[in-house]
């Protein structure tokens, strides 16, 4: 089992979870991050971390974002060098964004 990222985190990208993280997990994009199902042990130290609540196991993640487990995995892959492990700031508009929904369209695969 590995934990995932889901909607929630895009357009605000907090990282205090990826700070927390014992094996360097998480990966950054430009508008999202992803953990490495290969990396992640599974300690559960990042879900309590995250302020929208976007962080699942990967067989607890809500039906409507199960995609999200081969998203995680894809994009993984695709930002294999853009590891985060530290806390930064958030997105300019990370406390608008926190609390809407129906927010995939918005997900910005490449860096700019």
């Amino acid at each position: 089992m590995a934990y995932v990222v889901t909607e929630p985190c895009i357009n605000c990208k907090y990282t205090h979870c990826a700070s927390v993280c014992p094996v360097d997990a998480f990966r950054e994009g430009p508008n999202f991050l992803v953990i490495d199902p290969f990396e992640c042990i599974d300690c559960d130290a990042c879900v309590p971390e995250c302020p929208v609540e976007a962080i699942y196991p990967d067989d607890e993640v809500p039906l409507e974002w199960e995609h999200y487990i081969d998203i995680n995995d894809q994009l993984s892959e695709q930002w294999i060098d853009h590891h985060i492990n530290e806390t930064s700031e958030p997105l300019a508009d990370a406390d608008e964004w926190a609390e809407k929904e129906d927010k995939e369209e918005l997900l910005q695969e490449e860096w700019g």
